[in-house]
């Protein structure tokens, strides 16, 4: 983290399909070893899956699941005097939104079944349902921030 000026926000240019940005973050969140036209195959596919499986618009659903996975606080570590106190801090809306896309790409890779299409699919859904374990990170991280409220005064 640079110390004196702050990190320039790149503009993301919206998906071909939908004519969105946060879904073109998100392609380039699951992208991996620059292979974006399979992260896109992946994504595509699972707004597929969604479809058929829901019988919803897809992207509703996508917008529905990451509100729910968009976290309002979490715990930053802070060193006073020796200890080390994990301090409940409000989240900013660009890491919400940033926090929302990893969680759901790490927990739907970590699911099991057949296809990373229908495991993305699948994760998408409960998400949208407030159940999965992307929604279990997320309370996790407010039972944290809920457990260490008594340091909220050495907030800086």
């Amino acid at each position: 983290m640079s110390r004196k000026h702050r990190a320039v926000v790149r503009e993301v240019l919206p998906d071909p399909v939908f004519q969105d940005v946060v879904v073109a973050k998100f392609v380039n969140i699951l992208m991996t070893g620059g292979n974006k036209s399979k992260a896109e195959k992946v994504f595509y596919g699972a707004m597929e899956y969604i479809e058929k499986k829901k019988g919803e618009e897809p992207l509703k659903v996508f917008k529905k699941c990451l509100s729910n996975l968009k976290p309002a606080v979490e715990v930053r570590s802070r060193r006073i005097g020796g200890a080390t106190y994990q301090i409940p801090v409000e989240v900013r809306p660009a890491r919400r939104q940033s926090l929302a896309l990893r969680w759901l790409k790490e927990y739907s890779s970590g699911r099991s079944g057949k296809s990373m299409v229908e495991k993305l699919g699948e994760e998408i859904i409960e998400a949208s349902e407030n159940r999965g374990s992307s929604i279990k990170k997320k309370e996790d991280v407010y039972k944290m921030a809920e457990a260490n409220k008594a340091f909220s005064h050495l907030n800086w």
